[in-house]
């Protein structure tokens, strides 16, 4: 009998606790976060989840998801991605809204669109439900299934939330009724990708309050060349790195993302490789393009073989190299000095080298 009694008490207690860990819908932003001034936020939302680095990459997804022969991501799902995608570096803000009560993912998303058009914008890529492929009912979260295109934008890894916290809740919940779209404002240099859709039946009973809610998740990528802190290395600097380690590799040669063009804050760092070849008649010399791995291994393979002919046509034409002594070679991401996991590592892996020849 006291056993049956405790036991009582025992669920009772487990219960409540239950019910006192569910989230509460929100009634401010969460603290710290903000819009971006890019993008108004939908009327009378509010912000449960935010991220803001100054610099990061994103790849806006153009196309229907499809499924990737044979690969499978961290949780065992089968990998999906878009044939049809721009991969972009700059200012990244992400922000999850939880929509007020009675409005649709699909009225959501018709406001950011105007809005955004409103802007000199236009939308590069809009589907819904299972038009977007993949897995049309999951969020950011799951495993042993198909991978959704909230996986895509937002992995389950870069969920820094816990999973029972309001913020959680909106991007790792089941869903349903799911809309997206990708858009631009040319004048701003400026990428959107906004996804909106419904909670529905969440299988943590502490999400439970979110069910029924729709959630929008927008990401706003702002086109900015990222910080230059490495310095310029001297003539001598490069001849004795040349002399003992038969390389040197330089970081204060600048292209704009994805293009291949010397630009104007390059003239010190050339400079001072002009002054050395100078100095060393006899030095020949492959100017080796390295990129990171944003995007295809063909596609970087390509773009490092420009900027490295971009650099040997700045050296032989403005400063009378002669063209025998230059040889480019573009090597994609094939040489990292760095993990490629991390902006830092990117950042490392992204330059310029000397190579005797």
């Amino acid at each position: 009998m006291i056993r049956s009694i405790l036991a009582i008490i025992f669920w009772a207690i487990a219960v409540n606790n239950l019910f006192a860990a569910a989230v509460a819908i929100p009634t401010a932003d969460r603290k710290g976060s903000r819009d971006n001034p890019l993008l108004k936020r939908y009327e009378g939302s509010l912000i449960v989840a935010y991220e803001h680095k100054k610099f990061d990459e994103f790849t806006l997804p153009l196309s229907k998801l499809e499924q990737v022969p044979e690969k499978r991501d961290g949780h065992n799902n089968r990998y999906h991605e878009p044939n049809n995608k721009k991969s972009l570096e700059g200012a990244h803000t992400k922000l999850v809204y939880v929509i007020p009560e009675n409005r649709s993912p699909l009225e959501v998303l018709r406001n950011y669109q105007e809005e955004i058009r409103s802007k000199g914008g236009k939308v590069l890529f809009e589907c819904k439900e299972s038009e977007c492929g993949g897995d049309p009912g999951r969020s950011s979260s799951g495993g042993g299934g198909n991978t959704s295109l909230a996986m895509y934008l937002y992995p389950q890894e870069r969920i820094t939330d816990s999973l029972s916290s309001t913020g959680g809740c909106a991007v790792s919940a089941r869903i349903a009724d799911q809309r997206y779209l990708a858009a631009e404002i040319p004048d701003k240099d400026s990428y959107f990708s906004v996804l909106t859709y419904v909670i529905k039946n969440p299988q943590s009973s502490s999400c439970a309050p979110l069910n029924g809610r729709t959630i929008a998740v927008v990401d706003i990528l702002e086109a900015k060349a990222r910080e230059q802190k490495m310095v310029t290395v001297n003539a001598d600097d490069m001849a004795k790195a040349i002399s003992t380690r038969g390389r040197i590799a330089l970081y204060g040669i600048y292209f704009d993302f994805n293009k291949s063009e010397v630009k104007p804050e390059s003239d010190p760092t050339l400079e001072q490789i002009a002054t050395l070849l100078k100095k060393q008649s006899a030095l020949k010399l492959l100017v080796v393009g390295h990129t990171d791995n944003v995007g295809s291994f063909s596609f970087n393979m390509d773009l490092s073989q420009r900027r490295a002919a971009s650099v040997v046509n700045a050296l032989t034409g403005r400063y009378a190299i002669g063209k025998d002594r230059l040889m480019p070679l573009g090597v994609s991401f094939a040489s990292p000095m760095e993990s490629n996991k991390a902006e830092e590592g990117r950042a490392k892996n992204r330059r310029v080298e000397l190579v005797e020849n």
